[in-house]
C-alpha cells in the first residue's frame, strides 16, 4: 500500500511539473539606427519608429522610437575598425526593448524614419530569433542600417521667376559642405521640372554658400501648374532622397 501511494505521489508531482505553464524571462534587445555612409539617426531627426513583430503571431512585442545622439563622429567615420568593431557608445541613439517571453520566438524588426522630415522616412525590416534570458544588448546590439538622404525643398517665385531651395542631409542629420567630411561636391542635386503632369526640364541646383543648402532659379516658358522633384543623390553608394514643392504661373 505503502508503494502504491508513493507512486502515486510521484505520477501526480509529475503531471503538475508538465503542466506549469512556463516563466517569462526579461529578454532586453537594443536597437540602434545607422544613417548609410554616415552615423546613427536619434533625436535630433526625431528619431526612429521601431518595432519588434512576433512573425507567426504577428504580435507587437515592443515599440518605440530611437533617441539619443548621432553618436562619436571620431569613432565611427574615422577610425579603423575591424569587420565586428563597435561603432555605438553610451550616448548614440537607440531603441531598447525588453520582452518577457517563455519560448524562442522568431521575431521581425521593423524600423521607420527618420520621422522628420517625413517624407525622408525610409523602412527597413530584419528577421532574427530571440532566445529567452539571452539579451541582444552587446556591442551595437541589433543594428540596422537606414539608406537614403533626407531632402527638404522649397520655392518662392518672384517677376515669373522660380527660386528654388533645398535643404540636404544624411538621414541622420549629418550636414553637406564642400571637402567636408560628407563633401557636398560628391553629391547630385538636380530638380525635375513638371508642368500639368509633363516633364517639361531637368536642372542642377549648386551649393549656397551654408551647410546642406542648394539652390537655383527657373523662368517658365509658359503659364501652369508646376512641380519640381528635387532630389539628391550620392553616387559612391546609392543614397538617394527626395522632395516635392509646387507653384502656379500665370497668363
Amino acid at each position: 500500500m505503502k508503494q502504491l501511494l508513493a507512486t502515486l505521489a510521484l505520477c501526480i508531482a509529475s503531471i503538475g511539473a508538465t503542466s506549469a505553464p512556463a516563466l517569462a524571462e526579461p529578454t532586453e534587445i537594443a536597437v540602434h539606427v545607422l544613417s548609410k555612409g554616415a552615423k546613427f539617426i536619434g533625436t535630433s531627426m526625431g528619431g526612429v519608429a521601431v518595432q519588434i513583430i512576433d512573425v507567426e503571431s504577428g504580435e507587437v512585442l515592443a515599440e518605440g522610437l530611437t533617441s539619443g545622439s548621432t553618436g562619436d563622429t571620431e569613432q565611427i567615420m574615422r577610425t579603423a575598425h575591424a569587420r565586428n568593431g563597435v561603432l555605438s557608445n553610451d550616448e548614440a541613439a537607440k531603441f531598447i526593448a525588453m520582452l518577457d517571453i517563455d519560448a524562442p520566438r522568431l521575431v521581425r524588426l521593423e524600423a521607420r524614419g527618420p520621422v522628420s522630415p517625413a517624407q525622408a522616412a525610409a523602412t527597413v525590416t530584419a528577421t532574427q530569433w530571440v532566445v529567452p534570458g539571452k539579451h541582444m544588448n552587446g556591442g551595437d546590439g541589433w543594428m540596422i542600417e537606414m539608406p537614403g538622404l533626407a531632402v527638404v525643398a522649397r520655392s518662392s517665385v518672384a517677376d515669373a521667376e522660380i527660386t528654388l531651395n533645398a535643404k540636404v542631409t544624411m538621414m541622420c542629420g549629418c550636414p553637406l559642405t564642400p571637402g567636408g567630411l560628407w563633401d557636398a561636391d560628391q553629391f547630385q542635386v538636380e530638380a525635375i521640372i513638371m508642368r500639368d503632369g509633363e516633364k517639361v526640364g531637368q536642372i542642377a541646383l549648386k551649393y549656397a554658400g551654408e551647410a546642406s543648402h542648394f539652390t537655383t532659379t527657373y523662368r517658365p516658358s509658359q503659364a501652369g501648374s508646376y512641380e519640381a522633384i528635387v532630389f539628391a543623390h550620392q553616387p559612391t553608394n546609392g543614397n538617394t532622397g527626395l522632395d516635392r514643392t509646387s507653384f502656379l504661373i500665370s497668363e
